[in-house]
């Protein structure tokens, strides 16, 4: 079992910054980032398999950056530049499977979401 806990969203101004973390309980081999604006389906953004592979959305590229720090069983997303439609519930998922995938139906768990909000 797996158990997830976001914290760190918020409200910024465009051009801002903001780091989400996770607090990771259990073992999995993939942990990554999703989101889901209102009337939207759920988005991957990054995902991090062991070993440290990474994998992000086209979106994101550039401007999101996913890790981890094992001594802390925390999963981070920095994220930088922010525009407004990165405005949307973030959540934390995390998958037993090896492969970097982006699609949420191949993730078993999942946290609460923590909401980010980019306007002026």
């Amino acid at each position: 079992q797996v158990r997830l806990v976001e914290s760190g969203g918020g409200s910024v101004q465009p051009g801002g910054s903001l780091v989400l973390s996770c607090a990771v309980s259990g073992a999995a081999y993939s942990l990554a980032w999703f989101r889901q604006a209102p009337g939207r389906e759920r988005e991957g953004v990054a995902v991090r398999v062991s070993g440290g592979s990474t994998r992000y959305a086209d979106s994101v590229k550039g401007r999101f950056t996913i890790s981890q720090d094992n001594a802390k069983n925390t999963l981070y997303l920095q994220m930088n530049s922010l525009k407004p439609e990165d405005t949307a519930m973030y959540y934390c998922a995390a998958k037993t499977g090896w492969l970097p995938s982006l699609h949420a139906t191949d993730f078993n768990y999942w946290g609460q979401g923590t909401q980010v909000t980019v306007s002026s």
